[in-house]
């Protein structure tokens, strides 16, 4: 058997499978055929991951900003902490798009808020770097930690504080610490 043809028998045995057919069907936006495979009994494909990048479908629709197919997957068990191969969660990307429905979205299904990727950056790290003020105040009132360090060694904090004392960054994030603050502390079921 040559190399070429060892290197294509994975890819191509995955072709043949339900979950890179759910997954092509999403990216495709064909729901009829997504959802014939996701009602399929005992079907677990929501979360399938594409062999080559990691990805799972969750991945694709964020990365085309697509709040129905996020809302769809999500309701049917699409797991918002599978990270690709390069570490990169769906929060991670709806966070670097500025995508703030989906970014709401994955934090309401229990995606994890301070996920780092390869470099140690978290969600609110790219928020700041985007200067994207109402990501950041989202992130902050969702509770995430702004002493994290990345690979650098550097804080959401410092990111903001390099950006000067005027910088409406750190008003934002000022603002959504003290409406934070302001909250009533809750017990018990919500």
């Amino acid at each position: 058997m040559g190399i070429a043809a060892m290197l294509a028998s994975p890819l191509a045995a995955q072709q043949q499978s339900d979950g890179w057919k759910f997954i092509k069907a999403v990216r495709d936006r064909d729901g009829d055929v997504a959802t014939k495979l996701l009602d399929e009994p005992g079907s677990t494909i929501v979360n399938a991951r594409d062999i080559g990048t990691g990805e799972t479908a969750l991945h694709a629709v964020v990365q085309r900003r697509d709040i129905t197919w996020v809302r769809f997957l999500l309701q049917r068990g699409a797991n918002p902490n599978i990270a690709d191969k390069n570490g990169t969660t769906p929060l991670q990307i709806a966070s670097q798009l500025g995508f703030i429905e989906g970014v709401e979205r994955l934090i309401k299904a229990g995606a994890e808020i301070d996920v780092s990727n390869v470099a140690g950056e978290t969600p609110l790290m790219s928020a700041i770097h985007r200067r994207d003020l109402a990501m950041i105040e989202l992130f902050v009132e969702n509770g995430a930690n702004l002493e994290k360090t990345d690979n650098s060694g550097r804080t959401a904090r410092d990111y903001a504080m390099l950006m000067g004392p005027d910088s409406k960054v750190m008003a934002a994030i000022e603002k959504a610490e003290s409406a934070k603050a302001d909250e009533p502390e809750t017990y018990g079921p919500s």
